[in-house]
């Protein structure tokens, strides 16, 4: 059940299809990718000590040799420690010594300064590594059972100190057989782009890409660069990428300023942040029937629901914009509730927060059983998220439960504040969060970014907003922004602008 048994199979049966791509060059077929594996892997092995169980850390940009190393250390049966690349790496060292890793693997490998990191732990450059053949060393990748520690995936932590996940290989195989199923058909042809940090959700979906001998595709760039994207997907043809909403929109503003109309693109999954309609609707007017939409989060990674291609570019449907402003129907894995505060399930239309169970779900937090213990109960993740299921099935979500905002005793879900706002024609970006008031509890505030940069007049939103939605849920203040605080995979960082008003409110 060893999940690198896929690229040891991919390059039995299909020893000279291309694997590895550096933009348009071909870097590697699946044979010499195998084999760089297992020259790696032998090294883990006899020159650094790594054994099964043991954890080896990536702290890397995109790179070819990101797959490479993950891979590495699966076939000997060790752990993969994905790390944000954009991390400060005091917090990078925070999770390498939490995770007690053997080895971190950075691009020059000259990262932490002395003293920074255990002894137990070596940093390696990652970058460049080229292995000799072995010959049959380590011919074959470990044999493990599927609840082998595979994947330990760190939190975004920006609540907090973030809470390792740990994924096994039976996680990973049936995110990973979900997709075909329920996201897009994988064919050899395919060309994975990784635009988006390898470390989070664009990491994941290689493995049914390599089950399938597809093609995986680094930019030169090692980031996303819209005008990027569509070079490669005009050169290379069959182009898939995952892209959080906020690349989604970049794409878009690209597109409409060169032409581009999507050729080459055969899929754009969109996820890990909400997709507003207006801007759903954009995207779907620049390119046309490629946009699939997946719900998921890293303790049932990329995996809860998906909305398919049809239910987005049918827009002729009269349900269709309460099915697009969903995310989809339960993975095909997966059962999905919504429950009460006291943990009882809901009706249809009622909202509460989102329960899953299923082959997906992680095993727990590393080395913290009280936040498995809240997050893990009788078999159902509670994921925090706050929705309602209607009565096909589809799932809806309004907010997380920690950014539901209560004024003068209602609640306010600012995902539906947002909706309306981003609706306006003068506005980029939005993002609402509630501030303490003496008199309300909360009032709702919206940061706004203008298109062209231009902060649209507060006067002609308020009134714009009351045309469309209940007068209690207006925003009291508008805040306007050039741009919105986002970590690297696209997320808002609501605590960055929470803290900005308690700063402007003290002083």
């Amino acid at each position: 059940m060893n999940i690198a048994n896929w690229l040891h199979n991919a390059a039995q049966r299909w020893p000279e299809r291309g694997a590895l791509f550096e933009g348009q060059r071909q870097r590697a077929d699946y044979h010499s990718f195998a084999a760089q594996v297992r020259g790696l892997a032998h090294q883990l092995v006899h020159e650094h000590r790594v054994e099964p169980g043991d954890r080896v850390a990536l702290f890397m940009k995109n790179c070819c040799e990101y797959l490479e190393l993950m891979y590495a250390a699966w076939w000997i049966g060790a752990v993969v420690v994905p790390i944000n690349c954009k991390l400060h790496r005091s917090e990078a060292g925070w999770i390498v010594d939490n995770a007690g890793a053997r080895v971190v693997f950075s691009d020059d490998g000259q990262v932490f300064a002395p003293g920074e990191l255990s002894d137990d732990c070596q940093e390696l450059a990652g970058r460049g590594r080229v292995v000799a053949a072995i010959g049959e060393a380590l011919a074959t990748p470990y044999s493990c059972n599927a609840d082998h520690l595979a994947w330990l995936f760190y939190t975004s932590g920006t609540t907090g100190r973030s809470k390792g996940v740990m994924l096994s290989h039976g996680n990973l195989m049936a995110m990973s057989l979900c997709y075909p199923l329920d996201v897009d058909a994988v064919a050899s042809r395919d060309a994975l782009v990784y635009a988006a940090p390898m470390s989070h959700g664009a990491g994941l979906y290689n493995f049914i890409h390599v089950r399938c001998g597809a093609r995986h595709v680094v930019p030169e760039s090692r980031g996303f660069k819209a005008e990027e994207v569509f070079a490669l997907a005009a050169g290379l043809g069959e182009v898939s990428l995952f892209a959080a909403p906020t690349m989604v929109k970049r794409m878009v503003e690209q597109a409409r300023a060169t032409g581009y109309a999507g050729e080459g693109i055969k899929t754009i999954v969109y996820g890990g942040a909400p997709m507003y309609l207006a801007d759903l609707q954009d995207a779907v007017d620049i390119f046309g029937p490629r946009l699939v939409q997946i719900y998921g989060q890293g303790e049932s990674p990329m995996t809860i629901s998906a909305l398919s291609r049809e239910q987005i570019a049918d827009r002729q449907r009269p349900e269709w914009a309460r099915i697009a402003a969903s995310v989809g129907r339960a993975h095909a894995c997966v059962d999905i509730q919504v429950l009460d505060a006291g943990l009882r399930p809901l009706a249809a239309g009622h909202a509460g927060q989102i329960a899953v169970r299923g082959p997906t779900v992680m095993h727990g937090y590393w080395r913290n059983e009280a936040a498995t213990r809240q997050t893990l109960v009788d078999g159902w993740l509670l994921t925090g998220d706050i929705g309602y299921l209607d009565d096909q099935g589809y799932l809806t979500l309004t907010d997380r439960c920690k950014d539901v905002i209560i004024s003068g005793g209602s609640n306010v879900y600012p995902r539906e504040v947002e909706e309306v706002l981003a609706l306006h024609p003068e506005v980029f970006e939005v993002c609402v969060v509630g501030e303490a008031d003496p008199e309300w509890g909360e009032s709702v505030v919206a940061f706004v970014v203008g298109r062209g940069n231009r902060p649209p007049d507060e006067r002609v939103l308020g009134a714009w907003f009351i045309e469309r939605m209940a007068s209690f849920k207006k925003p009291k203040k508008y805040v306007f922004l050039a741009e919105l605080p986002k970590n690297s995979y696209g997320k808002v960082l609501k605590t960055e602008l929470r803290q900005w008003l308690k700063e402007a409110a003290a002083s």
